[in-house]
């Protein structure tokens, strides 16, 4: 594993937290748990803390989280930042008036939808989540941002997968807006 944005102790502390689990969901795949990171009072709040600091660092006004862990990331360091909280969903999960996105997956479609009227203008939106893989439900909350009428303050994740193309797919969509990752695999 490498190093992305994060300090080296940051580094450590949160690499000390993830756990591979081999063949999980299916043989072949190294999955990485971060749950024993969420158990541990000071590595996730030290995670918080960073994430709330790179909110502040790229304007933001709102943190965007991805279903389901850009929810457990982004709230608490939305609130940590002083800023609003905007869900991205699976569609037909918000009540209400709603924008949805579809996009591809590796076989088929997928749809994430926001609330209608969660961002406008003047809102710099920061996308957080767990881990930039494909790059396919990202790429799908830039383009719900922009239709929302809002800016890409940028996208901030826990951690890259970098053997996989996540990064090159978002890149033409952030449009300059910066891609950081905390750690990169």
């Amino acid at each position: 594993m490498s190093v992305g944005t994060a300090d080296e102790k940051l580094r450590d502390l949160l690499l000390s937290h993830i756990h591979d689990v081999p063949d999980y969901p299916k043989p072949g795949v190294m999955f990485k748990d971060i749950t024993p990171l969420l158990a541990d009072a000071e590595a996730f709040g030290a995670l918080t803390d960073a994430l709330a600091g790179l909110c502040k660092r790229y304007g933001a006004t709102k943190v965007v989280g991805l279903e389901a862990r850009g929810f457990i990331l982004g709230a608490p360091a939305a609130v940590r930042a002083g800023l609003g909280f905007v869900p991205v969903r699976k569609a037909g999960k918000l009540p209400g008036r709603t924008l949805g996105q579809r996009y591809d997956l590796e076989y088929g479609t997928a749809e994430i939808e926001i609330h209608a009227d969660a961002l406008g203008a003047g809102d710099r939106a920061l996308v957080i989540d767990d881990v930039l893989a494909t790059g396919g439900t990202a790429e799908a909350s830039l383009k719900l941002i922009r239709r929302a009428g809002a800016e890409v303050a940028g996208v901030v994740v826990l951690m890259e997968l970098g053997f996989l193309p996540g990064r090159e797919r978002l890149a033409p969509e952030l449009g300059g807006a910066p891609l950081e990752a905390l750690i990169t695999v």
